[in-house]
């Protein structure tokens, strides 16, 4: 019996099993990469909230807008 050549089913099967490994191991190094990016995005939008506050300060202190416009569409 271990003389009999593999079953064509279980060769296809085996083959389907190994890149189904591969892309499970890519799709887990895409998220951790667009963890990497969304933490990215997420201090470049802290950076530009810092950014408009304090050109909404220089603004006030230059009398470039009424006292009572801080809000920004």
């Amino acid at each position: 019996m271990a003389d009999e050549p593999e079953n064509r089913v279980l060769i296809m099967l085996r083959k389907i099993d190994a890149r189904l490994d591969r892309f499970g191991d890519e799709l887990h190094n895409l998220k951790v990469r667009m963890s990497f990016v969304e933490e990215g995005l997420g201090g470049v939008s802290r950076r530009l909230d810092r950014v408009e506050s304090r050109l909404d300060h220089i603004e006030k202190r230059l009398d470039l807008v009424e006292p009572h416009q801080g809000f920004r569409e």
